[in-house]
């Protein structure tokens, strides 16, 4: 049962797709540090075994302590795993290797699916007065990705425009619904956000008119650009909005934010 003492929390969104090489950990960073510039408080979770968000935003492999591993596979308090980055306004909770055996260790456990949900709820939380946590899901439909789905209030994927993106898509929105009629009724898909968009490029505007005409509204007006700023940000460990602010990629993540802002107030 609810707490009605308790200040409301933070909205939780997971960034997810299974196909790999989408922008999926690009996005996180470079949205998480656009609603940072809006004055806003956010928590990114890393919870890819690779963790590039944790590296991309300059967390070293040394400096990680307690991970994300912790928080689910160790019940670590998540006051313990949270440390504040060098971007202004972005908390991080890292990743190390250790996550990929999460999969094998949960299985055993009755909570399983529940223990980000729980992580996220404890009353710790409310200390940081984060108004968004982002989660950075694996490339992979695993129980991790489930772990974040019924978490979060919503699940936001980042399309790559090539051939087999649609195809893809069809089973990730599968598992949204599974995860609707089994144990997050609210869940729902924030939006679809085309990255790596080339507009030269005849398949990137045949894959971008196909999910328009399938997808309406759930498709963002803002496009990422394929775009080497974006590229070269993360081997300096920052978001490309600090890297190169004014790059085609820093704009993008700003209107992105702007828009996503804009549904929320919308729908207050």
């Amino acid at each position: 049962m609810s707490d009605p003492t308790r200040p409301p929390g933070p909205r939780i969104i997971a960034i997810a797709n299974q196909k790999g090489g989408v922008g999926k950990t690009t996005t996180a960073i470079n949205l998480a540090a656009a609603l940072a510039e809006n004055g806003l408080r956010v928590l990114l979770v890393d919870l890819d075994p690779q963790g590039n968000a944790s590296t991309g935003l300059g967390v070293e492999q040394t400096q990680r302590g307690l991970t994300t591993y912790d928080l689910l596979i160790e019940d670590a308090a998540l006051s313990d795993v949270v440390r504040q980055t060098e971007v202004p306004g972005i908390w991080i909770c890292p990743a190390t290797t250790d996550l990929s055996s999460a999969d094998i260790e949960l299985v055993a456990n009755e909570k399983r699916s529940f223990l980000l949900y729980d992580a996220l709820r404890q009353p710790a939380i409310d200390a940081y007065g984060f108004d968004y946590v982002l989660i950075d899901c694996p490339p992979s439909l695993s129980l991790l990705t489930v772990n974040a789905m019924i978490a979060a209030h919503s699940v936001l994927i980042p399309l790559q425009a090539e051939f087999f993106a649609l195809e893809g898509l069809s089973q990730l929105m599968l598992t949204v619904r599974q995860v609707r009629q089994t144990a997050n009724k609210d869940l729902r898909i924030e939006g679809i956000v085309l990255t790596m968009y080339d507009g030269r490029n005849n398949l990137a505007q045949l894959v971008e008119a196909d999910a328009r005409a399938n997808l309406g509204d759930l498709v963002f007006r803002t496009i990422v650009p394929r775009n080497v700023r974006v590229s070269e940000a993360p081997s300096y460990s920052v978001p490309v909005l600090i890297y190169d602010t004014t790059s085609k990629g820093s704009l993008a993540y700003r209107s992105l934010a702007q828009e996503l802002l804009a549904r929320h107030a919308r729908a207050a």
